[in-house]
């Protein structure tokens, strides 16, 4: 989300994808490596304010019978992210396309979004970069409490919501909160972004047994070619060659 127009997007997709493609969900979005710099106060009253947050309403998916941590705002907002990180173009399909907000939600309903693996005890004090994540809230707890003072934040500076903002624009607010420059009410908006886009990267990479990378669509533009135990009798044929076999994920061997 920087300024820097010299990167190519696409190209930087396909170097982090190549590593992060088969790391096990719930692995890799333990993983929110910036450090919190937050007082138990602020942080308390964060998970306070995500605790009030209205609770998830049906929605109708596109594939699966109901969302089951999103309420429609929320996913409103989330689609409108997505979209705004990875774009649909002529390479590959967005993360809206791919799955990420239903491998979003997945994990946000699951036993990572409770933070069942994250000491949640306290004292929550201010961090050092060697200490990782310090707050009291739990990743679900984080995101939802994100989702609404970045909308808040929108709405403040731009007057309309995310999803209602033109794709630069959304840009621009989503740059904002990433290099921290955004004031928000209840949660660190570095950490917010951060834990945000390992969660897009992680649903646009991963399996497709955990609802994101729909048809290995990411995994084919990169060349990956899945399960590695599938892939041992292939080595020689492909070596230093672009792999052009089939793709395959967890659920073709299970």
């Amino acid at each position: 989300m920087g300024d820097d127009k010299s990167v190519d997007r696409r190209g930087f997709l396909k170097v982090a994808g190549a590593g992060a493609a088969l790391a096990p969900a719930t692995a890799l979005a333990q993983k929110i490596d910036p450090p919190v710099q937050t007082h138990e106060a602020p942080a308390r009253a964060a998970m306070d304010h995500a605790m009030a947050m209205p609770a998830p309403a049906a929605a109708k998916h596109d594939s699966l019978d109901g969302w089951l941590f999103f309420n429609p705002d929320e996913v409103s907002f989330v689609k409108a992210a997505l979209d705004t990180l990875i774009p649909a173009d002529p390479t590959g399909p967005g993360a809206v396309e791919a799955g990420c907000a239903t491998y979003m939600d997945r994990q946000l309903s699951g036993a990572y979004g409770r933070g069942a693996r994250l000491y949640m005890q306290g004292p929550f004090a201010e961090g050092t970069p060697q200490q990782g994540y310090q707050l009291p809230l739990t990743p679900a707890d984080l995101i939802r409490a994100g989702i609404a003072d970045v909308e808040a934040y929108a709405l403040a500076t731009r007057k309309a919501r995310l999803r209602d903002l033109d794709a630069a624009t959304r840009a621009a607010v989503l740059t904002e909160v990433d290099q921290g420059k955004a004031q928000l009410a209840h949660v660190p908006a570095g950490i917010w972004f951060n834990q945000f886009l390992n969660l897009t990267m992680e649903g646009y990479f991963g399996d497709p047994i955990y609802g994101g990378n729909k048809d290995k669509a990411a995994w084919k533009m990169i060349g990956f070619p899945g399960v590695p135990a599938m892939y041992a009798d292939m080595i020689d044929e492909f070596r230093n060659k672009p792999y052009t076999g089939a793709t395959r994920g967890i659920q073709d061997i299970a």
